[in-house]
């Protein structure tokens, strides 16, 4: 046999031991942690771990307090994190539309739609008690939840939660607006006129309603059902309404909610 023919085997023999000792099992078969399962090496039965009391997670270090909680020294302040552009009024405003609306309505009354279906008033940002609150007040509010409104920390990120804030206050100023608010040479049209141009009563530039508890129509008894006469509840209904300066161009109007 040559001596190249032996060079070969031995290095192919050589190369089918490595292999073999390369299919041990001892790394596979050890004992370890398998995410979501459980474990009776620690007293807890957990196999996944607390994070380590005084830690900080990677990415997860909150240094703005402000940012983060809308506390500054414990108290609430009345100024945002950061500026509050034209893209974050309209970022707020289209959470705001997604999230608040359903309870606090488009204007911010306190009567949307499931609270006219009978669920407890919600706040009325334009009365005299909301104006008074701090801007981070709303942040709070959304992170903390508040009597009968849940956290909205799960849906909202703190950005969000931010940017809602600042369209509230954006809202607050459009429904308390005054003339002299209106920039030099800004032409002012009256409400009441753009209505009338539009075809529409002049009652539709008429004030917002303010939430009031609502009489909810409870659901036909079986006699009802089954075609027997029932009373017919005044069901009460709603204004129409002007559209706000935050939510509509200028000379702009907007359908009315009506109470269904």
């Amino acid at each position: 046999m040559s001596q190249i023919r032996k060079t070969a085997l031995s290095l192919g023999a050589f190369a089918a031991v490595a292999l073999l000792a390369g299919c041990r099992q001892d790394m596979h078969n050890e004992p370890k942690f398998i995410p979501q399962r459980g474990t009776d090496f620690f007293a807890d039965g957990r196999s996944v771990r607390p994070q380590v009391d005084h830690t900080v997670a990677r990415g997860q270090l909150d240094q703005n307090e402000y940012f983060y909680t809308g506390l500054l020294n414990g108290k609430e302040q009345d100024a945002m994190p950061f500026p509050a552009t034209m893209t974050v009024l309209e970022h707020g405003q289209e959470r705001y539309n997604i999230y608040c609306t359903p309870c606090h309505s488009r204007v911010g009354n306190g009567d949307g739609m499931i609270v006219q279906r009978g669920y407890k008033p919600a706040g009325n940002y334009h009365d005299s008690k909301r104006l008074s609150e701090p801007l981070s007040h709303y942040f709070y509010v959304m992170t903390n939840g508040y009597g009968a409104m849940p956290d909205y920390s799960e849906e909202l990120t703190p950005a969000d939660r931010w940017s809602i804030a600042a369209y509230i206050r954006a809202l607050q100023l459009s429904q308390n607006a005054k003339e002299s608010d209106v920039p030099t040479g800004e032409k002012v049209q009256n409400l009441t006129d753009i209505a009338e141009q539009q075809g529409l009563p002049a009652s539709f530039a008429g004030p917002w309603p303010i939430a009031q508890n609502t009489n909810v129509q409870a659901l036909p008894t079986v006699g009802e059902a089954a075609g027997a006469p029932a009373e017919n509840p005044k069901t009460p209904t709603l204004t129409p309404q002007p559209a706000t300066a935050a939510g509509a161009k200028k000379g702009e109007t907007t359908a009315p909610e009506t109470k269904k």
